[in-house]
This record gives C-alpha cells, sequence and structure tokens, in this order.
C-alpha cells in the first residue's frame, strides 16, 4: 500500500447523482483535517516507545487507537496506553479544521438523516468537531460504542440501526482503505474523499471525489439526492443510482 498523501486530481471528471435514504459520515479525514495531528500524535508515541514510527502511522489512519496498539504493541498495557494516546489528541489541536464543503454539507442534510461513524473516541470526536466549529451531530457512533473496529462493518451497521434504516439504503463517506472495507462488509454504498490516501488506495469505493465541495444534497420524495459535481467516470458510471 502507498504512504498516504494527498492524491493529485483525476484527469477525467464528470458529474454523476447517488440517492440514499441517509448518510454516514467519517470524521477525520471527511468532515475534519486532523491528519497532521494524528501522525504528530503517533510518531510522539512511537519514538518514545521506539517503535518504527512510519509503520505506527500507516496502522493508525481510520482505525480506532486500541486496534492500533493491539497491532504495534500487544506486549504493552494496552488499556492505559489507549488513555494516554486519547489525552495526546485531545491536547493536539494545531491545525484542526473543517475540510472544505463539511459544515456546507452537513448543513444542508435533515439532521435525522446521518450520523458521524468514526474510530475516534466520544471524548476526541466533540474536541475535534469543537476545533473544527462543526456542531456534534444528534447521532454518532464512536470507538467506545462498538467491539470491533473498522475494517469490520460493525461501526457502520450500528450507524444505520441508529438512523432506522437498512444498511443498504444507506450511504457512507470515507476516506481510508479501512473505513471503505468496513462500509462494503455492511453492505452500504461508498463515496471516498481524497484527502488522505491515494487514488489507488481507494479503488475499492463506489466513487472517488477530491473534496466535499465537490457533493450536494437534496431531497427527492423521500430520499436523499446527492449529486457529485467531479468524479471518476470508470467508478461512479457502474454504481450510481
Amino acid at each position: 500500500m502507498d504512504a498516504p498523501g494527498n492524491p493529485s486530481a483525476p484527469d477525467i471528471l464528470e458529474s454523476m447523482v447517488f440517492t440514499a435514504k441517509a448518510i454516514l459520515f467519517d470524521m477525520d479525514g471527511v468532515l475534519t483535517d486532523s491528519v497532521q495531528s494524528v501522525e504528530r500524535v503517533w510518531r510522539r508515541w512511537a519514538v518514545e516507545h521506539q517503535l518504527d514510527p512510519g509503520a505506527v502511522v500507516e496502522q493508525a489512519h481510520g482505525r480506532r487507537s486500541i486496534e492500533t496498539l493491539r497491532a504495534v504493541a500487544p506486549h504493552m498495557d494496552i488499556e492505559r496506553e489507549n488513555l494516554r494516546v486519547e489525552q495526546m489528541e485531545i491536547d493536539d489541536k494545531e491545525g484542526v479544521s473543517a475540510l472544505p464543503g463539511a459544515a456546507q454539507l452537513l448543513r444542508s442534510l435533515p439532521p435525522a438523516r446521518f450520523a458521524i461513524v468514526t474510530s475516534a473516541t466520544r471524548p476526541l470526536a466533540v474536541a475535534r468537531l469543537g476545533y473544527a466549529s462543526i456542531p456534534v451531530p444528534i447521532h454518532m457512533v464512536a470507538a467506545e460504542d462498538v467491539s470491533r473496529g473498522k475494517p469490520f462493518p460493525e461501526p457502520f451497521l450500528q450507524g444505520a440501526a441508529l438512523l432506522g434504516f437498512a444498511p443498504a439504503d444507506c450511504l457512507v463517506f470515507e476516506d481510508t482503505p479501512a473505513g471503505i472495507s468496513a462500509a462494503h462488509a455492511a453492505g452500504i454504498r461508498v463515496i471516498a474523499v481524497g484527502t488522505t490516501y491515494s487514488e489507488e488506495d481507494l479503488r475499492e469505493a463506489d466513487a472517488i471525489v477530491r473534496s466535499l465541495e465537490d457533493v450536494k444534497a437534496g431531497l427527492r420524495g423521500p430520499d436523499l439526492e446527492l449529486t457529485l459535481a467531479e468524479c471518476r467516470p470508470q467508478i461512479c458510471a457502474d454504481n450510481a443510482d
């Protein structure tokens, strides 16, 4: 897998339309720009424990911190380290901000028709949303709400149930391969946002957009209609409604 990094813009783009009953948003890398904060914290933690910072950071994107710790340091007191990393992430707010189009897209959706499904703990999610000046939504699934996080389907299955819709009637916005795998395992279509990983890393998504500025939402009868102003046509053509 290529190292995380901002992808180059696609050569060919076109508009497509998706419909859904409800939307499930990942937070970090989709709604909030927190990549630098995540990487700073995990690199610092890895150096303190004489671990390879690059390998640790690669594990950290899109996953619950407790699962990252189990993968990179199974010999440690995982619960204690998880609490410490969580506080480090809460304290590191430099550069955490709303990603382009995030606040506008959320404001355009009925509050009962979307949820945030994040690998962050609830305190960390609330902190980062606050730093980004994004209101905490009515519905949220956080790290402590599930027994197994992304890439397992449980977070998105809980998100769909929380909103009262079947998984097949939902649509997910994600920025990581782990999140894409989790959504598809739950039977939910995924629009990837190219903020953290390359297009090649996101190729399993049903569509890829450069940012949420390329997404407009509105109601069409009982459904939400999402217009993707610019996305990969060979990906979108076979998957849009």
